[in-house]
């Protein structure tokens, strides 16, 4: 896939054609290699932090990716104009797309990254199945033709045989993928598959694939240069994945034999040099319980798991892409790669695990991370979470001598990080990493789906988090009295507190004593608290005769509790006047759930619908969301038209009696 000799391409400036963590990653290494860095951004990222640490920086477009990260021309543009004369595209958004990698090429720019023939022949699913078939790698079974008639794909998974997977031949990230366990509900899946595929990559062609059963998704590394050498820098363990989508990775896996590891290391190395490819790659498979592996795709692109690599191999991965670009053969050899210790990484995504992981957008009030864990991220307190983009707003990375050492390491570090103000996922990627099936390296693909009640249940004392909450509400009330360390000469009094926390309302009374304690009475608990400390953000008590501490953050009438890693949010509700409507639906008015574009409109004025029904789809952060009727009626009204983008709480429809 090379096209002429090797050639020395020197550059000196790189444009990052991307966004957030993965923008900063890049940065960092490049200008260790004296480069200098240009970041790009849309209207919904002038502030972020990747456009104010970069050299330059230039604007692209619009908040939607159409008219920004996924503008070819727009990206070209900013480079001439930067006066860049490289390009990474980091992943997503266009690093796949060999149009990119071409309009790079023909503008004169270093596209750090393979040949557009090489992203062209591996980067569709079904062409890079067919390839590897030749190469005499083991495929799962399906269709990648090209008639994609509704009438053919039906016909086709029949003969693959149900379950079956409908995969977005373009992309990754478990965009456009869908899991389809019987005929009668193919087609509804394949048209949200193929809606979800062109939003997400502008191509709603799609595979089918039979779905292996509880598989392990292993991965493996590899890079190969512009002189004919390759290598493989060991496999990763993905299996642990929620909408298809990589939650935790790890290095090495507990399931891969080093014999395992060496043979499927041949193969990628193998197909990686029939190809002539240049740059990082992986290659993604599927390890059956049996043990026998099949290919699924190779991604021609660094991928967001990169770090765990990097910590058992010692190696910069981004550096070893500048200088492969820069024509330079790879200064490492297959013999000389080792292996240290393990490492586990997590994805900290702003999603509400307990309401089907949906993804949340806003202002994260405050953002801490502790020292001594790698963290790649891009935000700030106060930094806004966009609607428009991935929900993975964080990696954290852990390594140690052993897996044990790694997950232990993780844990105390995700108990560590303080994200108040947009929910996050850090609950629950705690109970993953402490669920004895993942400690005892067990997990496959269908790890959530088995553990899911388990790994959403509440943690701690709720009745305790409670009145720690109310506690906090009460001193930290601007009416009420001031906070004084020690004695109080005082009047015992009490004051009633009313709010919500986790979905359920808490009427609680707290008594300041004599002394400087607190009783806080929920009903006939009784709770005795001495504040030793009470900082803007760290509260430090005494609780039945034991110190402890928790984090804080008071916002108007909302409260951001952290206690022992576990973050809660209590809204006041002492003062508030009853809600006069419904959020569900209830009183016929259906409204939108998140931030996001109408992407379907399932019914029309006039329709009858039953409750449960769906009647619209929103697409947020690259997901599709159904909303569904609230109660049985007739359709009174559509308030929104496809290709709108709304806001959350915004009267999507209305449905009346009928």
């Amino acid at each position: 896939m090379r096209n002429g000799s090797v050639q020395h391409r020197p550059f000196f400036k790189v444009l990052i054609a991307n966004r957030g963590e993965i923008a900063l990653r890049v940065m960092r290494s490049a200008r260790q290699l004296g480069l200098g860095v240009v970041a790009v951004y849309s209207d919904a990222d002038r502030d972020a932090l990747h456009v104010r640490q970069a050299d330059q920086a230039v604007r692209i477009g619009e908040a939607l990716p159409a008219q920004s990260y996924l503008n070819i021309p727009a990206i070209i543009a900013a480079a001439k104009a930067s006066g860049a004369d490289a390009v990474h595209p980091g992943y997503g958004f266009l690093a796949e797309n060999e149009d990119f990698a071409q309009a790079c090429k023909d503008a004169g720019l270093v596209f750090i990254g393979p040949s557009p023939q090489a992203i062209e022949a591996m980067g569709n699913k079904a062409g890079a199945k067919e390839i590897m078939k030749k190469a005499g790698v083991p495929c799962v079974p399906g269709y990648q033709g090209a008639d994609q008639s509704d009438e053919v794909m039906l016909a086709e998974a029949k003969k693959v045989g149900f379950p079956v997977m409908i995969k977005a031949v373009a992309g990754g990230g478990g965009r456009g993928m869908r899991l389809v366990t019987d005929a009668g509900s193919f087609a509804d899946a394949l048209r949200s598959a193929r809606s979800e595929a062109k939003a997400a990559f502008g191509d709603a062609t799609v595979i089918l694939e039979r779905a292996i059963q509880n598989p392990r998704h292993i991965e493996i590394q590899v890079f190969g240069d512009s002189h004919g050498n390759a290598i493989h820098l060991g496999e990763r363990d993905c299996s642990v994945q929620r909408r298809h989508q990589k939650l935790i990775e790890e290095a090495p896996s507990p399931a891969v034999t080093p014999v395992l590891r060496a043979k499927m290391g041949e193969v990628a190395v193998a197909a990686v040099k029939a190809l002539r490819y240049e740059g990082a790659g992986t290659l993604e498979f599927l390890l059956d319980e049996a043990g026998e592996f099949y290919f699924m795709e190779m991604n021609t692109r660094l991928q967001v798991e990169h770090p765990v690599t990097e910590a058992i191999t010692g190696l910069d991965l981004v550096e070893l892409q500048l200088r492969v670009a820069r024509g330079e053969p790879l200064a490492v050899k297959q013999q000389d790669v080792r292996f240290s210790g393990h490492a586990i990484e997590v994805r900290l995504c702003s999603e509400d695990a307990a309401h089907d992981f949906m993804p949340q957008s806003g202002r994260m009030a405050r953002w801490q991370v502790p020292e001594g864990i790698r963290v790649e991220h891009a935000l700030q307190s106060g930094s806004e979470i966009p609607p428009f983009y991935d929900s993975m707003i964080a990696k954290v990375i852990s390594h140690g001598a052993t897996r044990e050492e790694a997950r232990g390491r993780l844990i105390a570090g995700l108990e560590q990080i303080t994200a108040f103000g947009v929910i996050t996922n850090q609950a629950f990627l705690m109970s993953c990493l402490r669920h004895p099936g993942f400690a005892r390296g067990e997990a496959t693909t269908a790890f959530i789906g088995a553990h899911r009640d388990e790994l959403l249940a509440p943690r701690g004392d709720a009745a305790f988090t409670a009145a720690l909450a109310g506690l906090l509400l009460y001193v930290t009330n601007p009416q009420a009295p001031i906070w004084r360390s020690g004695r109080s000469l005082s009047a015992t009094f009490a004051l009633p507190v009313k709010f919500e926390i986790a979905g359920h309302t808490v009427e609680l009374e707290v008594t300041r004593e004599r002394d400087g304690g607190y009783i806080v009475a929920v009903g006939e608990r009784q709770d005795r608290f001495e504040i030793d400390q009470l900082d803007h953000d760290v509260v430090r008590f005494r609780h039945n005769g034991v110190m402890d501490s928790a984090r804080f953050l008071r916002d108007g009438d909302q409260l951001y509790l952290q206690h022992r890693g576990i973050p809660l949010a209590a809204n006041d509700l002492t003062l508030a006047a009853p809600k006069a409507v419904t959020a569900n639906g209830g009183d016929g008015k259906v409204r939108a759930v998140l931030n996001g574009r109408v992407v379907a409109v399932l019914v029309k004025p006039g329709d009858r619908v039953t409750a449960g029904q769906p009647v619209l789809t929103l697409e947020a952060m690259k997901m599709e969301h159904v909303h569904k009727a609230g109660i049985d009626g007739l359709v009174a009204a559509i308030d929104v038209a496809e290709g709108e983008q709304v806001t959350t709480g915004k009267i999507v429809a209305e449905i009346g009696a009928g």
